[in-house]
């Protein structure tokens, strides 16, 4: 009795076209479940920045990364003094539209930028 050796090659296909149609069927359903999370997320920042924003918690949250847990830099430069070398305009625009390609634009919200450009002034 002789086997045909093509066999387990054709079986294997099968079964990898199968799973890659099963996968693209559950990422379009997951995908329409992390636009429906993204908009929840987006109502539930309208609502902190709604009088409830605090510099120091948005700070953690989003800005530590590059900028360090204790404003020493790291990715980004030290925010210690920055009120010493930028106005409050200055670091508002810079909050607001970026910097030098590194520093990513639209981070904070325009009603929110005076509250985090007050806070950053007076960090020492």
């Amino acid at each position: 009795m002789n086997r045909n050796p093509v066999i387990p090659f054709v079986l294997i296909m099968v079964l990898g076209i199968g799973l890659i149609f099963f996968l693209s069927i559950k990422g379009l359903g997951d995908a329409d479940e992390m636009a429906k999370g993204k908009k929840e997320g987006g109502a539930k920042q309208e609502q902190a920045s709604s009088g409830e924003f605090d510099p120091k918690d948005f700070y953690a949250q989003t800005c530590a990364s590059c900028h360090g847990q204790n404003y020493e830099g790291g990715y980004g430069p030290s925010l210690k003094g920055v009120g010493d070398r930028y106005s409050k305009d200055e670091i508002k625009d810079i909050i607001q539209h970026g910097k030098g390609g590194k520093m990513p634009s639209g981070l904070v919200s325009a009603e929110n930028a005076d509250a985090m450009a007050d806070w950053l002034m007076k960090l020492k």
